[in-house]
């Protein structure tokens, strides 16, 4: 009962929650609330987005194109809609898991690197708490969802304002680079500091420090290097 309970002490008393899971190594239940509540978002998106404008838009406009009847348009809506379904899935059930894995590497490499060691399971429990404010958010999204009639990306991306993206008047660029100032990833990363420095005993200041430094590093890859491969 104790493992149930201690991933919402998380949300009421952030510091002594995410050192009491840490220190207990208690990484399941974190996990397994991370997979169903992303789970049940990709659910409720692919349930209620409208997949007509993007295939639509990605039909061929130039003079001497091949002409797509309604019915092709229409296996593809359909063929679309169930990709994003089994695409909701599986991020839940299969890529959330592996990320709380590669992160939880990701501190024992940087926990190596500073001479600072620590027990797998110690980081393991860190990266699955730190993910809790991501399952937040999902769940609230997933609610959200669920009294739209419809979804269209553009729609889905501003459902849960959480990020300074959304201000209008921005570029481009800009908005690739304020995705990175999200409440809840920024949360994320106060709570993989606190259990970064509880594993490893660096001192909190530091440790929140490091972990804010690897956020900026991931978010420069993943939200502003990755997008300008594919055009300005």
């Amino acid at each position: 009962m104790t493992s149930l309970v201690q991933p919402a002490r998380i949300f009421v008393d952030p510091f002594e929650g995410t050192r009491a899971a840490v220190e207990g190594r208690r990484w399941l239940w974190p996990l397994l609330i991370l997979a169903f509540c992303v789970t049940v978002s990709g659910i409720a998106y692919a349930l209620r987005w409208d997949a007509t404008a993007a295939v639509v838009g990605a039909l061929p406009t130039e003079v001497g194109a091949p002409s797509v009847s309604e019915s092709d348009i229409a296996d593809q809506i359909q063929t679309a809609s169930r990709k994003a379904l089994v695409g909701g899935i599986a991020k839940g059930l299969l890529l959330m898991p592996l990320e709380v894995l590669l992160l939880a590497c990701v501190l024992w490499v940087t926990a190596w690197l500073f001479s600072k060691p620590a027990s797998f399971g110690q980081l393991m429990a860190a990266a699955a708490v730190a993910m809790l404010p991501i399952a937040l958010y999902h769940l609230i999204f997933a609610v959200c969802a669920g009294f739209q009639h419809s979804l269209t990306d553009l729609r889905a991306e501003r459902l849960v304002p959480s990020s300074l993206a959304l201000l209008d008047g921005l570029s481009p660029k800009l908005q690739r680079v304020l995705r990175g100032v999200d409440f809840f990833n920024l949360w994320s990363v106060g709570l993989l500091g606190v259990g970064f420095s509880t594993a490893t005993g660096m001192r909190l200041g530091r440790a929140l420090l490091l972990t804010l430094v690897l956020y900026i590093m991931y978010a420069g890859i993943v939200f502003i290097r990755i997008p300008t491969l594919g055009g300005p």
